[in-house]
């Protein structure tokens, strides 16, 4: 059995950071070991929320308490997503780091949540950069969406080759793969949105038929990361990882909307995405 320390946000309700992380990790196999970051009454996306941010000396703290049970060796991957401030960055970059010291075939994926494309940045000031210049050089693995990934290379992406040069610039800071969760470009078919795997062994790209949602769920990000992730600790394939995730997410998208809710329902559409009705075939670029 794998195990990942996630480090995320935390919301009671809806699905977004760990809520829209664990419960995929678990379902697909994965023992998730969850530190919350933030713990709101629901996502910020509602307009308006309760709840706080948790101090950097908090999570310092649990995982102080976890690594005193001897957690850390165990640790397959670290996950990391929203992460409230920058004091809140240096103690996830640091834990990552002690993981990989105690285990070191472990791996730091890090989904650098800050802003997307129509709602540019929605994380504290100071956070962007230091995802750029901090988590950037720190993570095996990471999972922008096509805003980050423009903000992460000082790069705009509006066609295939332009992302391909964007994620190749990213890896030749740190990663040594990059998942793009959402990739719209101007040459390809508008009703459908991909994502591209940029790794050292090849690129690949997946389509999927685009779903349309008024509000969007959010969430879907977190849930790719972590879909992801427990694909590619399987066998370590990105192609094969991407294949799925990409088939998991779209199974998760479909219910969602066929129960018209905002957000994503992960406990309905459980079975369709440990194995989904339908699946994708991953096109090899390099």
């Amino acid at each position: 059995m794998k195990s990942v320390l996630t480090i995320q946000s935390h919301v009671a309700y809806g699905y977004v950071g760990n809520r829209a992380a664990v419960f995929p990790l678990q379902r697909l196999g994965i023992d998730a070991t969850a530190v919350n970051t933030v713990q709101f009454s629901n996502h910020t996306g509602y307009g308006a929320w309760t709840g706080q941010v948790f101090t950097a000396e908090h999570i310092a703290d649990v995982v102080d308490g976890i690594a005193a049970r001897g957690a850390l060796p165990v640790q397959d991957a670290v996950l990391s997503g929203y992460m409230g401030d920058v004091g809140l960055g240096r103690v996830i970059v640091e834990t990552a780091a002690r993981v990989k010291a105690a285990n070191p075939k472990a791996v730091y994926c890090c989904d650098p949540v800050m802003g997307d494309v129509g709602r540019g940045f929605f994380v504290r000031p100071g956070l962007p950069d230091f995802i750029k210049e901090h988590a950037v050089p720190a993570a095996d693995l990471m999972t922008p969406n096509q805003f980050e990934l423009e903000y992460l290379t000082d790069r705009k992406v509006a066609t295939l080759d332009d992302a391909l040069a964007a994620t190749a610039a990213l890896r030749a800071r740190g990663p040594r793969l990059v998942l793009v969760t959402s990739l719209t470009r101007s040459d390809a078919d508008p009703d459908s949105i991909e994502m591209l795997v940029d790794a050292t062994d090849g690129a690949w790209l997946v389509a999927t038929p685009r779903l349309t949602f008024d509000p969007p769920p959010s969430g879907s990000g977190d849930a790719v990361a972590a879909l992801f992730l427990a694909h590619y600790l399987a066998a370590f394939d990105p192609a094969d990882a991407l294949e799925k995730a990409a088939a998991a997410i779209f199974a998760i998208f479909e219910t969602t909307r066929r129960l018209g809710t905002r957000e994503l329902q992960l406990i309905a559409a459980q079975d369709d995405f440990v194995d989904p009705p339908r699946r994708f075939t991953a096109t090899r670029l390099r």
